[in-house]
């Protein structure tokens, strides 16, 4: 089963009408309804972006990088997901130079299960992934962002710098990661 964590992002309404569409079953909560001690019942995991700052998000999303890590589950984090994938991990995050919003062309630079070639992708943050813990590489990037999509080595934990539920390219992502 996928849960998806909302995070308070503007563009979970879009990632949450395409799993329905596509008649992916999943779970959605906010990490301040989440408990805990109930995710070992979910296989596979989906970070949204989020709106601000709070610690306790912060905690509870690490809490489930770290859960998917140590069961080997699936998990996506969309922008913010991706950033705290990083800082959990002992990576670091700056502020963007300039806010990222728009379309933005994306270059696959190695292999992976869920994208290949080029893509099309929909930007929306103002803060970027800037130093990757050694467990996370780099699988694309693009002109204004050298971490546009990371993934944990050999696991199928991945981060986007992107909103993929914002575009059919992104789409494709997120069906590709769900059929894993």
């Amino acid at each position: 089963m996928l849960l998806v964590v909302d995070n308070g992002s503007i563009y979970t309404k879009n990632l949450t009408n395409f799993l329905t569409e596509k008649n992916i079953s999943f779970e959605q909560q906010t990490p301040h309804s989440l408990n805990l001690d109930s995710i070992s019942k979910y296989d596979s995991f989906i970070l949204s972006g989020r709106r601000r700052n709070e610690k306790k998000i912060n905690k509870i999303n690490s809490k489930i990088i770290k859960h998917s890590i140590n069961n080997n589950n699936k998990l996506l984090g969309i922008c913010y997901g991706a950033e705290i994938l990083a800082l959990s991990l002992g990576g670091t995050i700056r502020k963007s130079p300039s806010l990222q919003k728009g379309n933005e062309s994306i270059q696959i630079l190695m292999d992976n299960s869920i994208c290949d070639g080029s893509i099309e992708v929909f930007e929306s943050h103002g803060y970027e992934i800037s130093k990757l813990p050694r467990e996370l590489v780099p699988i694309a990037k693009s002109k204004n962002c050298k971490f546009e999509i990371i993934q944990y080595k050999k696991k199928p934990i991945f981060g986007t710098q992107f909103h993929p539920e914002m575009s059919k390219d992104g789409n494709d992502l997120i069906e590709k990661f769900c059929l894993l």
